[in-house]
């Protein structure tokens, strides 16, 4: 599949910038998977790890459902968003014009390939995805304005923006964009004319603007 697959940050879970991607990501022209973050879903396992000394392994499994779980916030959102738990179901939505809404849940939890740790967060699974699909870009819609033109991968992963393994993640193939709440404003009529939001990234050095 050739596409944009778009991880919305699950740190925009209730806020009002949640509400301006989803419309925005609704109308795009281009070809789009969503993957959801995990949010107060996966903060809630963080909390409960915690207090209750269950493994990273188990955590992992628990943060990769508390994905499934914003991810059927973001399907009840709007009527063109399909939910989608495997690459055929991804497939079939799309080619009906629908929106699909990966559910990791049943590909990345026994997923060899992926590590069991809080390390890897729902950037670096968007990354695993777009290597399945072969998808063309990736992007990652943050809540965060701490970053720049200036900065490479390298330097969003030393401050935290992304996770350490995005780099390891990402296929060579796939464009790496990444926008934040800088671009909401835009979001929606970048996305309508067929450009996608935010920086783009390639060899670890920002380019201009999309579009």
């Amino acid at each position: 599949m050739k596409g944009i697959v778009v991880k919305l940050g699950g740190s925009t879970a209730g806020h009002d910038e949640m509400k301006v991607w989803i419309a925005a990501l609704a109308g795009s022209s281009l070809p789009l998977v969503i993957v959801p973050g995990g949010g107060p879903f996966a903060d809630q396992v963080r909390s409960a790890q915690k207090g209750m000394g269950f493994s990273d392994a188990a955590a992992h499994a628990m943060a990769i459902l508390a994905m499934d779980q914003f991810g059927h916030v973001i399907v009840d959102s709007h009527k063109r968003f399909s939910a989608a738990h495997s690459i055929e179901e991804i497939e079939r939505a799309s080619a009906v014009g629908k929106i699909p809404v990966w559910l990791p849940s049943a590909l990345a939890t026994p997923a060899q390939d992926i590590p069991a740790s809080w390390e890897i967060t729902s950037d670096s699974l968007a990354a695993w995805l777009a290597g399945k699909l072969g998808a063309e870009a990736l992007l990652l819609v943050k809540q965060s304005r701490a970053f720049t033109g200036d900065d490479g991968v390298a330097d969003l992963m030393a401050r935290g923006i992304v996770d350490t393994y995005l780099a390891a993640m990402l296929p060579a193939a796939t464009g790496l964009y990444v926008a934040g709440a800088q671009d909401t404003g835009t979001a929606a009529a970048t996305l309508s004319s067929g450009r996608i939001p935010g920086i783009r990234i390639v060899d670890g050095n920002p380019m201009s603007k999309a579009g």
